[in-house]
């Protein structure tokens, strides 16, 4: 499971009490108003499920009867939006995870929007996440990386002088995997530690690399092409993923140096973003939804900070983008380093806290944590003239600190995906006036930390107690889906 780093593991914070509202101030809440998404969608409530991976897809991308079951279970609770998980652009191999790169995977997301719109009466409207990412590989065990990966050069040979200069290559191999760590930072550059370290992963500013020189040129169609397949499925619109360690969010970064018109300043970071978008736009009707989701804050050194955020709201409010969804964190580059055999995992350090903060924490707590970046980027729309929604998220498990969040202005809309994940008919229950009822998320990351090993995500609050139960699908003592709830006639 993620923790957050040392220095801010110093409260443990309890689950707040909530004063549940009943049925009539409900449905006078901010949170159950309606709400406009681009030019015509309308979506009955602020409430909104964010994407997460429940790694329940074949390996081959397609929708399985388990991922009908999971987003399924989400609509029961009716959310005024729903966004489906992550889904590749591509059409290559990336494990469970859902794919739309190719006209094969329509019929199965075409199953997936029946099932929601069925399962939440027509209310729910289904976004689906569209993500590119680039290699990573697993960290090698040291041997095999010095016989097989590393790349022997002059300059390593220089570095380790004497006999060395002119000894066979796989002399100099052999030599290499039996120095220290004092000794290998001495010979291999920052790259080649990192990838012994952490496993090999492209980053854009390999450009050096061919494809990765042409993503500017390849990426907006592979969007723009999966949005058009999201249509022809059903869904309301897409959420492109701009955020935490994946590709568009690494345009975004200010650690991106490329010297192609695609790196340096923040102009020319948020240029293939926008070139994005315009393609998918331009590729699907008016009246279907494009937004993204990007990030507040990297929470890295040298990364990007709300002020980039902020800028990169406007631009994306001025050329049309139909709703910004602000996250934080998430990213590689202050990764725990992975076991030997597995690969690194983006939400293991101090940004991966910030990111799905716990109750593990500082001072601060991590209740509505990421409210502020939502509100300083809100602040920069509207003091521009632009009234595109913005969608906050972080440690939202209650009524009041939602609610609280739309009356101060930190956002329009109010997400919460591990509350969600806990009690599915949260939403449904605070409308009913049943909110004594909701399963309270504790923010301890059980869920998060079935992510990481690209387990099947479950809830530390689904436990099976009955193991009479009447057909429920289980792996191992979970339930594959929250418990049933039945509301009263």
């Amino acid at each position: 499971m993620a923790k957050p780093p040392v220095s801010l593991r110093v409260i443990k914070h309890a689950i707040p009490d909530e004063v549940w509202p009943t049925r009539d101030e409900a449905a006078r809440a901010r949170w159950f108003q309606p709400v406009q998404l681009g030019r015509s969608l309308v979506a009955a409530t602020r409430t909104w499920v964010p994407a997460m991976v429940p790694w329940r897809a074949t390996a081959d991308g397609e929708v399985t009867r388990d991922v009908l079951d999971w987003y399924g279970r989400f609509a029961e609770g009716r959310p005024g939006v729903l966004v489906v998980e992550a889904t590749g652009i591509r059409d290559v191999p990336s494990g469970p995870l859902l794919r739309a790169g190719h006209d094969r995977f329509i019929p199965g997301l075409a199953e997936l929007v029946r099932v929601v719109r069925e399962r939440s009466h027509g209310e729910t409207r289904l976004l689906l996440q569209l993500i590119d990412f680039l290699s990573i590989r697993r960290r090698p065990e040291p041997a095999r990386y010095f016989s097989q990966f590393l790349a022997v050069s002059d300059a390593h040979r220089a570095r380790l002088g004497g006999p060395w200069r002119s000894a066979p290559e796989a002399a100099v191999r052999a030599h290499l995997a039996t120095l220290d760590d004092a000794a290998l930072n001495a010979v291999l550059t920052a790259r080649e530690l990192d990838d012994l370290r952490m496993g090999a992963r492209e980053r854009i500013t390999d450009t050096e690399r061919p494809h990765i020189r042409e993503l500017p040129r390849v990426l907006p169609d592979l969007f723009a092409a999966a949005a058009v397949r999201a249509h022809a499925a059903g869904f309301d619109g897409v959420e492109l993923h701009y955020a935490h360690a994946y590709t568009m969010a690494s345009f975004l970064s200010a650690l991106n140096t490329r010297d192609d018109g695609y790196g340096g300043p923040r102009e020319q970071r948020v240029r293939l973003p926008l070139e994005v978008f315009a393609r998918v736009r331009a590729a699907v009707p008016p009246d279907f939804v494009v937004g993204c989701r990007y990030l507040g804050d990297e929470v890295i050194a040298g990364g990007s900070g709300v002020d980039d955020a902020a800028y990169f709201g406007v631009a994306f409010a001025r050329a049309g983008l139909d709703f910004l969804s602000l996250s934080k964190g998430g990213k590689f580059e202050d990764a725990r380093q992975p076991a030997i055999g597995a690969a690194a995992y983006p939400y293991t350090g101090p940004s991966g806290h910030e990111c799905m903060p716990t109750v593990r924490s500082d001072a601060r707590g991590p209740f509505g944590r990421n409210l502020a970046l939502a509100r300083a980027v809100r602040a920069a729309v509207r003091a521009a003239g632009f009234t595109t929604p913005v969608v906050a998220a972080g440690g939202i498990n209650s009524f009041t600190l939602a609610e609280r969040a739309l009356a101060d202005g930190d956002a329009d809309i109010v997400a919460a995906a591990r509350q969600s994940l806990a009690d599915p008919d949260w939403f449904l229950k605070l409308r009913l006036g049943r909110g004594a009822e909701v399963r309270r998320c504790k923010l301890t990351n059980y869920c998060e930390a079935l992510d990481q090993q690209h387990k099947k995500v479950t809830c530390q609050l689904w436990d099976r107690l009955d193991p009479a139960g009447a057909g429920d699908r289980i792996e191992g003592r979970r339930r594959l889906v929250a418990p049933p709830w039945t509301p009263p006639p």
